[in-house]
């Protein structure tokens, strides 16, 4: 080929380039705009840089996400994610090699290794990408939604790269067959260029910036900015990490495939908060007035949420659905905007009466003058914080009666408020701020006049709002929930193992929320067998009563407390364990209507108390 030919092919190439990252930056630019143009979030901070790299080396580089929620196809992901990280340092220097500047050669040096290591990557790439069409196209799980061609594109794009590079290896460069081999790898790579910004791909390039910077606590509820913030109503209050996030979305349909609601019928799907936000922002743009609930969101949709946080914790390119969904409710309540006779009828019990029942204070003092719970002076080592389940609900009564049993049998010394109000559990998760600002600050006040230390709780949703979304409060108070303090004591409390099989549920706001699987277990374990049901630990399925649905009345389609009651029925265990008065609940009324023979339904603190009953039995014989 003569100097004049040559460089005819550089100029073409450099054109080829040119067009490619133009019309690749054409829609990118757009959408980058959009996300810096965005409200500023007002809690976000770059601090923990050594939890947020963690996190990047975790789950991007390491995929290690991606493979253990859905380990095959996950594995199929991350070679081809892999097979990219080895083939930059390739496609540098295939196009380098169009202007004469390679810089690793196939014949020689480091490159010799080099290309045949990229081979060995290219052939996995390939039968990944192979694999992963034949997943979408004909397996066809109901999660990954309706077939999309630009995905079927996308797969065909990737499977001619690798294997244009894995045939160049069989033929010389400067053949025929080389020369249209290395055309035919680099059309197909800036045909690959412009595409991403256009599909869900653009994850490949915004999904390691979105895991690095997204929020710090798991379903952190960020705080309103100002008198003038409402929460999300229209484009102008979506914030930069939320429309980050809503490009960044796979739609793989991982959080579908776990939501509770989307189980059981409900019209909320996780994946379509995220897509939902995505297309507002592309068809009315961060400046858009209109509301985004009925717009691109379903009205009903983020009040059908359990906050179970099941599709956070799915998510394998960093979405937080919670903050999003919390944010939506907090739209429609502030504006009025979302009308519920259950819902009112909840905001005025907890601003009148300081519970999500509506009873009188009177009640929550009958039950502690009955069971003879000492009220907290500033002398003992704990609160105990009763929450309205244990103050107000017969049930759990029972499990408060219990766990003090257990807290005397260890000579814990403990006393109970005076007056205590609703933490504001349900208000904060429905999107009323101002009662939960109410009821936390007279909390606070309550415990700070009596100079409390340590607060311990029977309710994981108690213990998650005092524990995190009282700090905007204030609240320097120490506190833990009971699987906790009774796993911690262990060693002091009786155990022995019968043959009773108890299987343990995980409620979503002990585990998810605040990581604690191995404890409640540990407890169970000193006087049973623990059984897990099939759906366990950080994959557990929802009671159904988190995020204020426990109170707004029956659900549309199947009862989501049914759906987890069957699961935990047809382990065939004599007896339900829980860790939490609102599943306890869900389930005595989910178990009523599936069977004529209901296993027990328990607390772990119950559970504890009935071996501490037997020892005190054995003893008294003993004594006789």
């Amino acid at each position: 080929m003569n100097s004049f030919s040559q460089g005819a092919l550089r100029v073409l190439l450099i054109v080829l380039i040119a067009i490619s990252l133009w019309l690749f930056w054409l829609r990118f630019g757009v959408i980058a705009r959009r996300i810096l143009s965005a409200k500023p979030d007002p809690d976000f901070s770059l601090k923990s840089l050594g939890r947020r790299t963690w996190a990047f080396f975790w789950e991007v580089v390491c995929q290690a996400k991606v493979i253990a929620e859905r380990p095959l196809p996950g594995l199929a992901h991350a070679f081809v994610f892999w097979g990219f990280l080895v083939f930059a340092l390739v496609t540098v220097n295939h196009i380098a090699s169009g202007f004469g500047l390679r810089f690793l050669r196939y014949d020689r040096g480091v490159g010799a290794i080099y290309f045949w290591l990229a081979f060995i990557f290219a052939a996995a790439v390939a039968v990944s990408i192979a694999g992963l069409a034949f997943r979408r196209f004909v397996i066809r799980p109901k999660w990954l939604g309706e077939l999309s061609p630009e995905s079927g594109l996308i797969a065909l794009l990737i499977f001619l790269l690798m294997a244009t590079y894995m045939a160049s290896a069989f033929v010389s460069e400067a053949s025929l067959a080389g020369v249209a081999l290395w055309w035919a790898h680099t059309l197909t790579l800036l045909s690959f260029l412009p595409l991403i910004p256009h599909t869900k791909h653009l994850h490949l390039v915004l999904s390691p910036v979105t895991i690095f910077l997204k929020r710090e606590q798991f379903s952190q509820i960020p705080p309103l900015n100002g008198d003038e913030d409402f929460g999300l109503i229209g484009g102008k209050d979506i914030t930069q990490i939320i429309a980050l996030q809503a490009y960044s979305c796979v739609e793989c349909g991982r959080c579908t495939e776990h939501c509770p609601a989307n189980n059981t019928g409900k019209v909320l799907d996780p994946k379509f908060i995220a897509l939902g936000m995505r297309t507002y922002l592309n068809e009315f743009g961060i400046e858009g007035d209109k509301p985004i609930l009925d717009s691109t969101i379903p009205k009903e949709a983020p009040f059908q949420c359990t906050t179970c946080g099941a599709c956070e914790n799915q998510c394998p390119v960093g979405v937080q659905h919670l903050p999003i969904i919390i944010g939506l409710r907090r739209g429609a309540v502030n504006t009025g905007e979302w009308q519920d006779d259950h819902g009112g009828k909840l905001f005025l019990n907890l601003e009148k009466n300081g519970n999500a029942m509506g009873f009188s204070q009177a009640e929550r003092d009958k039950f502690i003058a009955k069971q003879q719970l000492p009220i907290f002076d500033g002398t003992q080592e704990y609160c105990l914080w009763l929450g309205c389940m244990g103050a107000y609900d017969p049930k759990g009564r029972e499990i408060i009666s219990a766990f003090a049993g257990v807290m005397r049998y260890l000579n814990t010394s403990f006393g109970v408020l005076k007056k205590e109000r609703c933490t504001g559990d349900p208000a904060r998760r429905l999107g009323n701020d101002l009662v939960f600002d109410e009821l936390g600050q007279a909390n606070l006040a309550a415990l700070n006049d009596v100079g409390v230390k340590k607060i311990i709780s029977i309710c994981p949703h108690c213990v998650q709002t005092m524990a995190n979304d009282w700090r905007s409060l204030g609240i320097t108070v120490e506190i833990e929930h009971h699987s906790e303090f009774m796993a911690r004591h262990a060693s002091a409390l009786p155990a022995k193992k019968s043959e009773e099989k108890i299987v343990y549920h995980d409620p979503c706001y002990l585990g998810r929320y605040r990581g604690v699987y191995d404890e409640p277990r540990a407890v169970i374990a000193a006087s049973a067998t623990v059984v897990e049901p099939p759906r366990t630990r950080e994959r557990a399925f929802c009671c159904g009563a988190g995020g204020g649905l426990a109170f707004l009345g029956e659900e549309s389609g199947t009862r989501v407390s049914e759906t987890r009651a069957k699961e935990l029925l047809a382990t065939g265990a004599d007896t339900i364990g829980a860790a939490c008065p609102f599943c306890n609940t869900m389930f005595r009324d989910a178990i009523a209507g599936l069977t004529e023979t209901p296993p027990q339904l328990l607390d772990i603190a119950q559970i504890v108390s009935r071996q501490i009953e037997s020892r005190q039995i054995e003893a008294s014989k003993g004594q006789a």
